[in-house]
């Protein structure tokens, strides 16, 4: 079992970095690759609500988005509702790597489809959720 995991795993890894490198993105780490998966997601969210997501420190964060906002993935644009906070909003160049970034997703999902049945992919499908959630 933990050698299947093993291999999974680096499955995942190394099709990320193979996306990495097709789209010559070499200087995000996988930790701001999933920063920007998750404002994407949350479409537009605070630096509280983004923490709350990754269940990470506002402090933690707030230094992990300054990082993605001097690369020009991020911008901040100070709340309507409330002048001391301000939503997190990918540039257009940020939507640009996120949709790169799929490409890992992508491929991963595609191999799997490849090796199982679609009755298989269905109970695979159930049992990532079941793990995830």
């Amino acid at each position: 079992m933990k050698d299947n995991i093993v291999k999974f795993t680096r499955l995942i890894s190394t099709a990320e970095e193979d996306a990495k490198r097709l789209y010559e993105m070499q200087d995000l780490t996988a930790t701001q690759f999933n920063y920007l998966e998750i404002i994407g997601e949350l479409e537009n969210p605070t630096l509280t609500e983004l923490a709350a997501a990754m269940k990470l420190t506002k402090p933690s964060v707030t230094t992990a988005v300054d990082r993605l906002v001097l690369k020009g993935l991020v911008r901040k644009v100070q709340s309507d509702s409330d002048k001391r906070s301000s939503h997190l909003h990918l540039t257009e160049f940020g939507e640009q790597i996120n949709k790169r970034h799929d490409y890992a997703h992508d491929y991963v999902i595609d191999l799997i489809a490849k090796k199982l049945l679609q009755d298989e992919m269905k109970s695979f499908s159930l049992l990532l959720d079941k793990i995830t959630n």
